[in-house]
């Protein structure tokens, strides 16, 4: 069996310009070890990003011992695997050159017996300043790239992220972020491990290609055992004739893998073993997910069509997109990606887009989107740039893609392959400086040269060649009628949320709309003296110009001046929750023409105002919340317009759903004025219209406009829902104070608050004074009459806490206490 050895943990790191070293941990980076060094200051606290750049125009060196036994030098091969450097690094082995590397997202291998000896032995990194780098490349040559961002991030294979984007710091770190080991081989190894499956009538064939590379002519044999959901084991063996082999499971009524949402997530284990007629000499295990995938493109009365269909069965594509989770890769964890993925999932998220600035996720990632269903959209990390396509800059981009698609390519997960964000769109509609050169180029490389290494590494996964894109060449790229789009006329373009519902677009894979992060999140970065939206602090963690008095500009639309920056901030996630609400609900109101909503973005890489549903803590915003309901499996939306509502069953389940819809127009107080119930009967996997209401003549008088409200509520079996409807923009409805009252009352595993109120109370918030907590609802309405009770789970919250210190900390408010 191959020998691992690990090279993880605790290394000596310094400056070049440092005679003291540090402790460092491998995997993580540099600024991760200076922040726990206290050798800088925390970064994300006030404008300390600013100091970062100095810090980043250095060199750094890490380095440490490592003992070596005989039997490990007895292997054939000894091979250094470095499964992650940022970024251009100079590898050394007893003081021996091994290798210079350039490329963040590549696994590096590397022969090193010749270097090792039997005892202690020494393995050094010097790490050049990825700044000096951009910059002294691009004062030769410069590579257009967006405003928010050191100039020349082209130039490296680095997450582009990292010098700065409209939603990031400029913080470059480095280091060796991902595993580091020596594995000695004996014979030969496992070059390549390809599964196929072809799903017939009878059942699925799973083929399992196996291709090894050998040192020494040997008689090789490849045992692949299939285990099952259940544990059921079946075993084949086949001899490697060229070095390659293979074998065929037949399976018999297959446990189908389904997105979140339409079914379960069974998962299939492939253990593949080489072995030589006396030993195992290396083994792998996959886990496979068995399901059809494809995106069906074809000409429909609208357009063409752009639709994920899984297993058959087309699916309304829900989710937002992914950014990297902090700028300091030494802080993550498996733990922090799970809980986001798992907060997605309880919205009802079916798909998450890996946006294609940051870097290619950990195996952590895809193993997690496997087990929860969610559909990954996977851009290559190429974005909003202009790149120099030398041989050798192609060269490794190549080894780049072939690394991360034999590493990802066997998921069920993965959807699409993506080549580049907004690069297409750039070149037909940006003003950035452009050359004939330039424009082939991109068309060699991401229309020709990347989708031949994905046919070739991964031919079941579909390529689309941008994002936004009608399909390449640069032929209206963000068209509304075909392929997907970004739509930013809505926030960019300071038009009204009404603008969504202009376009039927066939999938919105980017459109957002910002908010501020938690007041608890804003305490943590600032001073007492910073806490105003236009103060220094607070604009240096508003990365899109201006965008503060966006925010503002928006609000003065829909909602009164709030009182304070804790309601200024309250004020502005409901504001950022209505926007994204009013364009999901409409496309899903339009199912089968539109088949994707995937809103900008899922999360933030520090503590920022951001476009985020869950802020750099891991708080829900009110966006969140809102998600949890317009992603909801049935959802019953009321689309008005001039008082005339119409209600609309969007059903993305794979039954059909019945059930009942009670609406009531009313007087601020709940003074019933009309009222109703309508059936609506659904079929599966689609979207109607079944009830229209005019209240014109009522709202004809002034007053009533300001003072009713639609209210409603509907059931179909466990599926339920409520709203309101006001028919003037919240600033110029009359509230009244709904004298909110509320009771806490303790269950086995959750505590349960019941609220009522007095008069209509808008978007009422729960939270608790000291402990983060994500509760069953929250910004909600209640109206007179109707208790709304929520719950959060105990084991979400601290042990100590008792009833009485639930009580002590809970908060309560809606709309009316802003003023």
């Amino acid at each position: 069996m191959a020998q691992h050895r690990t090279l993880n943990g605790t290394w000596r790191m310094k400056a070049t310009t440092d005679s003291d070293w540090r402790k460092g941990q491998v995997p993580g980076s540099v600024f991760t070890d200076l922040l726990a060094n206290a050798a800088m200051p925390d970064p994300f606290y006030r404008d300390n990003e600013r100091m970062t750049l100095d810090l980043a125009a250095k060199d750094y060196v890490y380095e440490r011992d490592f003992f070596v036994e005989s039997n490990l030098l007895n292997s054939d091969r000894v091979v250094l695997i470095c499964h992650g450097l940022d970024t251009l690094t100079h590898i050394f082995i007893n003081g021996q050159w091994v290798a210079d590397t350039d490329n963040m997202h590549r696994t590096w291998e590397f022969d090193v017996k010749e270097l090792l000896c039997v005892g202690n032995n020494q393995i050094r990194f010097h790490f050049d300043s990825p700044l000096v780098f951009v910059q002294r490349a691009n004062a030769k040559n410069s590579l257009w790239g967006v405003d928010e961002a050191v100039p020349g991030y082209a130039h490296i294979r680095k997450a582009h992220y990292m010098f700065g984007w409209d939603w990031g710091p400029q913080i470059p770190d480095s280091g060796i972020w991902r595993e580091v080991e020596l594995v000695g081989y004996r014979l030969a190894r496992l070059a390549d491990v390809r599964v196929h499956q072809t799903h017939q009538t009878q059942g699925v064939k799973l083929q399992v290609t196996v291709t090894a590379e050998e040192w020494h002519t040997a008689a090789l044999r490849c045992r692949v055992s299939l285990t099952s959901p259940q544990g059921d084991v079946t075993a084949q063996e086949c001899n490697l004739v060229a070095r390659e082999g293979e074998v065929t499971f037949f399976i018999q009524q297959p446990q189908l893998w389904w997105p979140n949402g339409y079914g379960d997530q069974p998962l299939y284990s492939v253990q593949v073993e080489l072995r030589s007629a006396t030993e195992v000499l290396e083994q792998r295990v996959y886990f496979v997910g068995l399901r059809t995938l494809v995106v069906r493109r074809e000409p429909d009365a609208w357009g063409e069509s752009f639709t994920f269909v899984v297993n058959g069965l087309p699916i309304f594509a829900k989710g937002a997109n992914y950014i990297p989770e902090d700028n300091l890769l030494g802080r993550r964890s498996r733990a922090r990606t799970e809980r986001l993925l798992q907060d997605a999932v309880a919205a009802h998220f079916n798909m998450v887009r890996v946006w294609g600035g940051g870097f290619y996720p950990d195996d952590d990632f895809y193993n997690l989107c496997d087990h929860l269903g969610l559909l990954v959209w996977q851009d290559f990390m190429f974005a909003c740039a202009v790149y120099e396509w030398t041989d050798a800059f192609a060269a490794n981009v190549h080894a780049e893609a072939r690394d991360n698609l034999r590493r990802i390519r066997h998921h069920a997960c993965l959807g699409l392959l993506c080549g580049n964000n907004e690069m297409e769109e750039g070149w037909v509609n940006w003003g950035f400086p452009k050359t004939a050169r330039h424009r082939t180029d991109y068309l060699k490389f991401f229309e020709i040269l990347l989708p031949e290494v994905s046919k070739q590494e991964a031919p079941d996964v579909f390529y689309w060649p941008s994002s936004p894109s009608s399909g390449g060449g640069f032929e209206v790229p963000n068209d509304p009628n075909r392929g997907d789009v970004h739509y930013w006329e809505v926030w960019h373009g300071l038009k009204p949320f009404t603008e969504y519902r202009k376009y039927f677009f066939r999938f919105c894979s980017e459109f957002g709309f910002q908010s501020f992060p938690a007041m608890a999140t804003v305490n943590s970065f600032t001073e007492p003296m910073d806490r105003n939206i236009f103060s220094y602090v607070m604009e240096a963690h508003q990365k899109n110009q201006a965008a503060n008095g966006k925010i503002l500009y928006y609000l003065a639309q829909n909602f009164r001046y709030p009182k304070d920056l804790s309601n200024l901030v309250y004020v502005s996630q409901v504001l950022q929750a209505e926007a994204i609400r009013y364009g999901v609900e409409h496309w899903r109101r339009n199912l089968g023409r539109c088949m994707g909503s995937i809103y900008w973005q899922l999360n933030d890489c520090w503590p920022v105002a951001s476009w985020s549903s869950i802020d750099s803590e891991g708080r829900w915003k009110a966006l969140h919340y809102f998600a949890r309901q317009f992603y909801a499996p049935l959802l019953i939306s009321a689309e008005d317009e001039g008082g005339q509502v119409r209600f609309f069953a969007s059903n993305d389940t794979r039954v059909a759903a019945d059930g009942t819809l009670h609406w009531a127009l009313r007087h601020r107080d709940g003074k019933e004025v009309q009222e109703g119930v309508s059936e609506f009967s659904v079929e599966a996997l689609s979207a109607l219209p079944f009830l229209s209401l005019d209240f014109a003549s009522v709202l004809q008088e002034r007053e009533n406009l300001r003072t009713l409200y639609l209210e409603f509520a509907w059931q179909s079996g466990e599926a339920h829902g409520e709203g309101t409807v006001l028919f003037a923009p919240a600033k110029h409805f009359e509230f009244v104070d709904p004298e909110l009252q509320w009771t806490v009352t303790e269950e086995q595993d959750q505590v349960v608050v019941e609220i009522r109120s007095h008069s209509l109370a808008k978007y009422v918030e729960v939270s608790l004074a000291e402990t983060d907590a994500v509760w069953s609802d929250n910004y909600f309405d209640v109206t007179p009459g109707q208790a709304r009770v929520i719950s959060v789970m105990k084991s979400t919250l601290p042990e100590e806490m008792d009833l009485q210190e639930y009580r002590r900390q809970l908060r309560v408010r809606s709309l009316y206490d802003t003023y």
